[in-house]
Order: C-alpha cells, then structure tokens, then sequence
C-alpha cells in the first residue's frame, strides 16, 4: 500500500513526509465536510484516473492531501489495487475515536463501489498476507515467514509476533513489523476491535500460528462474540 502523509505547505510540488502540516481546523460538521469531499472528488477524479492511467499518482498526490485534509486534517489516506475494483481509496482515522464521526460520514456520502474504484474507511486486510513481502530499509520481510501466538481472552485476542529478522531491526522497524502483518491479517480495524495486547517475539514461541490461522481464529470469535475459540496455552 502507498500511503500518501500530510505535507508542508511551502509551495513545492514535492513531498516531505518529515515535517508536519501546520494546524489547520477541523470542520465542525463531519456530514457537511464529507459533501464537499465528494463533489470535489468527482470534479478531480477524470484527471486523476489519467494519472493512475498513465502510472504517475504523484500528479494529484498535493491535491489529494488537500482534499482529505478538508474532511479532516489528522485523517491519512492511500490508493491501492481494488479487491473487486481496479483502484481502492482508503481514508483512515487509525481507530481513534475522535475522528470516527469524520470517517463515518465520509463513507456514509460515498457512491456504491463499482468496476473502477471501491473506497475504504479503515485499512482492508489483504486477501493472502503470506503473499506479501515488505521492504524495510535494507530487508525484504516475507509475512509468509510471521508467527504468532495468541491467546484468546473471552471476546479479545493477546498476541506476539515473530519473524527470523526482527532481530536485524531497529526499534521503529520491529514496531512497524509487529503491527503491519496484524493489519494486514485482519484489517485495521478488527485488529482494534478484537486485538488487546500485542507484543514482539525475540524467539519463535511455541505453538506459534500462520497469520491465516490467526485470521480463522478471529474471525471465529467475530462470528460467536462472547465464546472463547481456540486459544493458545
């Protein structure tokens, strides 16, 4: 996934994830906010899917910033491959709750999916995350290779996760290399919903699972909330 970060406003085309945007408001109506999202995103969107086209997305990467920094300006955004569609667009409040109304109306407002594009409010799972493989500096980390024990707590999920090379990680890579296969697993936000503690493995536990396995584990206890499914000694 490309996640497009807010940006400086110093004028230049190009994009400093480094330094934050200055504080900009929050509009008081989340319903009246995601109104004008919409109608300026199909004002944009002709251009738009010609960069797609034309395999060059840093073209509206400015105006899209903009834009989602209108609905909300703590809100991240990103443009994938679609599931069902060609093009996904995901708008993500990363479960704080404060910006949930923000993202709640967003998607209310928005048209139905179609063959083109198909929009998210939280981070989609991914359909096989043993197929995906992340580059982190100097490492290419296969989720193929990702453990995870969990143990099963009434309707939550306490996890560790392992992989052979979390070791060779700083401290922020092994962070984002603990959390991003979760997220990848279950999707943003039933990872927050029914995952409580989450730590890194510095060795593979035993009785360790597949990140597939972890998923039918969840969406078990998704399923029959209440029931506790599977868990872990």
């Amino acid at each position: 996934m490309r996640l497009f970060r807010r940006r400086h406003s110093s004028g230049s085309d190009l994009p400093d994830p480094r330094t934050p945007w200055p504080d900009r408001p929050v509009p008081a109506d989340a319903e009246a906010a995601a109104v004008k999202f919409w109608q300026a995103w199909f004002e944009m969107l002709p251009l738009l899917s010609a960069a797609l086209g034309d395999r060059e997305p840093q073209r509206f990467e400015h105006d899209l910033c903009v834009l989602v920094e209108a609905l909300h300006p703590r809100l991240h955004f990103a443009l994938e491959r679609g599931r069902r569609a060609i093009y996904a667009l995901v708008i993500s409040g990363q479960e704080d709750p404060e910006l949930r109304p923000y993202t709640d109306a967003w998607k209310a407002a928005a048209p139905p999916d179609d063959a083109i594009w198909e929009y998210h409010d939280s981070v989609p799972p991914v359909p096989d995350p043993s197929e995906v493989t992340v580059n982190l500096g100097e490492h290419r980390i296969s989720l193929a290779d990702v453990r995870v024990v969990a143990q099963v707590d009434a309707e939550v999920v306490d996890v560790a996760v392992y992989h052979p090379l979390l070791a060779e990680l700083d401290e922020a890579g092994r962070t984002t290399m603990t959390f991003l296969p979760l997220d990848a697993t279950l999707g943003e936000r039933l990872a927050a919903e029914r995952l409580r503690r989450v730590e890194t493995a510095s060795a593979e536990p035993e009785g360790a699972i597949s990140l597939l396995e972890l998923r039918e584990l969840v969406y078990a206890l998704d399923e029959r909330p209440g029931e506790s499914v599977g868990a872990s000694d």
